[in-house]
């Protein structure tokens, strides 16, 4: 094997992205057969396959997940050196697929990319939005090129950048007992009933530690967006541990009360983090979004870096553990957070 074509390259890639060859065909104007005869014959060049076929979708073989992120690097460098023969006068163009959790992706999302698509608005970004376990993974999988979220991650494949810090509220409907309160203590919280986001959460994750901290809840509702969290608790069914961002008009507007917890306030900051897969190459697209982020472009680095306490731990190929949690009562943009 001399030569692989690049759009055999191309097609491996957008079918282990969207784990359907129908859509990986789509999204390069190709029929269904020219991208499956694409696929084929790289399978045949390589003398296995990349690909299991489970139930009509696809999920990378072990000799897939070996070559997709050298499948990558060899297309963005490609994209690169065209982009550097024909001297397009410095303008970049390209695609940018950006994960982000559920504060940064719904509440901070001008803060993310603005400056960049302004100034690149002949890059296309596509930006999914999803819970940190979940943005992570797809990270490290190659499904994204960068992410930001909260809090810290462990993963061996991932490198994290410090981007800006985030600070979060206890709060509750602006009728309940505590909102009339000047003080409280722990004493205070007992029987009360909590909103909490689902298992994979940073926040949610977040939300434990303080509770570790507070007798035991009466009941706890679990829903999976800050903002149906939001609605919850202005609609008197329990207080909850949100980002200040995502609840400052309903603060303001007196729908909502912020509780004074001074005695848990070491839980009410955290960070938010631009996360990078370890050691692959990084394009002009991605350098560019770089330095209108964070002001710098971070050279790959092969060594773990430090993480503050409690980071959300993601093994490479096994699914997080959700901590013991008390009972329950019952761009193109995607989410699923």
């Amino acid at each position: 094997m001399n030569h692989v074509p690049p759009r055999q390259l191309e097609v491996f890639v957008r079918a282990a992205a969207a784990g359907s060859l129908r859509q990986a065909a789509e999204q390069l104007h190709l029929t269904q057969p020219a991208a499956s005869m694409a696929l084929a014959e790289l399978e045949r060049r390589l003398g296995a396959p990349l690909f299991d076929r489970v139930r009509g979708r696809l999920h990378l073989s072990p000799r897939g997940r070996a070559l997709l992120p050298l499948a990558q690097d060899l297309l963005e460098r490609q994209a690169a050196f065209v982009r550097a023969a024909t001297d397009t006068g410095g303008v970049l163009s390209g695609e940018l697929r950006i994960g982000a959790s559920n504060t940064v992706g719904n509440y901070r999302v001008e803060e993310l990319l603005g400056d960049f698509v302004r100034a690149h608005p002949q890059v296309t970004v596509r930006l999914r939005v999803g819970n940190t376990d979940g943005i992570a993974r797809a990270l490290a999988a190659h499904a994204l090129d960068v992410a930001c979220v909260e809090g810290a991650v462990l993963h061996p494949e991932l490198e994290a950048v410090h981007w800006r810090d985030d600070a979060l509220q206890v709060v509750a409907p602006a009728a309940h007992p505590l909102a009339v309160r000047r003080r409280l203590t722990a004493a205070d919280f007992a029987d009360v009933d909590w909103v909490v986001r689902e298992a994979g959460s940073a926040t949610r994750a977040l939300t434990e530690r303080l509770l570790e901290r507070l007798p035991p809840p009466r009941r706890q509702l679990e829903l999976a967006q800050t903002e149906a969290i939001k609605q919850a608790v202005v609609a008197g069914l329990g207080i909850a541990l949100l980002p200040e961002v995502a609840v400052r008009e309903a603060l303001a507007d007196g729908r909502l009360r912020a509780l004074p917890v001074p005695f848990l306030q070491p839980l009410l900051q955290r960070r938010l983090t631009l996360l990078l897969a370890r050691g692959r190459y990084r394009g002009g697209a991605l350098a560019a979004f770089l330095r209108a982020t964070i002001g710098q472009f971070p050279t790959p680095s092969p060594e773990i870096p430090e993480c503050s306490p409690a980071p959300t731990r993601l093994p490479p190929s096994t699914p997080s553990s959700p901590r013991r949690s008390p009972r329950k009562t019952g761009a193109r943009k995607t989410t699923s957070s």
